[in-house]
């Protein structure tokens, strides 16, 4: 099972405004993230999908809506059975258009590398010239 579509930036192409707009408003919801969570594991039917949750049936539905707004899902209907499907495409351009911004906080990852190997050298340093003292003061 195919769980992504291909995606704009895939083929080359800038996502919409729009678009990156509804994706990321529908992932700012806990709720929605974990409907997403669940139906990367699976398909589900809707009544699946809120089960975990302490709300009415349309409520979720309501979050369901934001989500095939967004493109993150496809729901398809037979009679008054919905079943839900991921589709990652749009998540994927999200996630390239924030990678673009990824060199802003690398450099202060590499940064932050830096003087963490700099505070070992010096507990090292420190651990190992007491280390001694204590193996030259037990033998004498």
């Amino acid at each position: 099972m195919n769980k992504r579509n291909v995606s704009n930036s895939e083929l080359g192409f800038e996502p919409d405004a729009d678009s990156l707009d509804r994706v990321f408003s529908a992932i700012s919801d806990p709720v929605r993230r974990e409907i997403l969570r669940m139906l990367d594991e699976k398909d589900c039917l809707v009544s699946e999908l809120a089960e975990p949750f302490d709300m009415s049936l349309q409520a979720v539905s309501k979050h369901i809506h934001v989500l095939v707004r967004a493109g993150l899902i496809e729901q398809e209907r037979t009679g008054r059975i919905s079943r839900c499907k991921l589709t990652a495409g749009p998540i994927y351009d999200a996630a390239v258009w924030v990678n673009r911004y990824s060199k802003y906080w690398q450099t202060q990852f590499d940064t932050l590398v830096s003087w963490l190997d700099e505070i070992e050298r010096e507990r090292s340093t420190s651990d190992g010239g007491s280390q001694v003292d204590d193996q030259t003061s037990k033998t004498t």
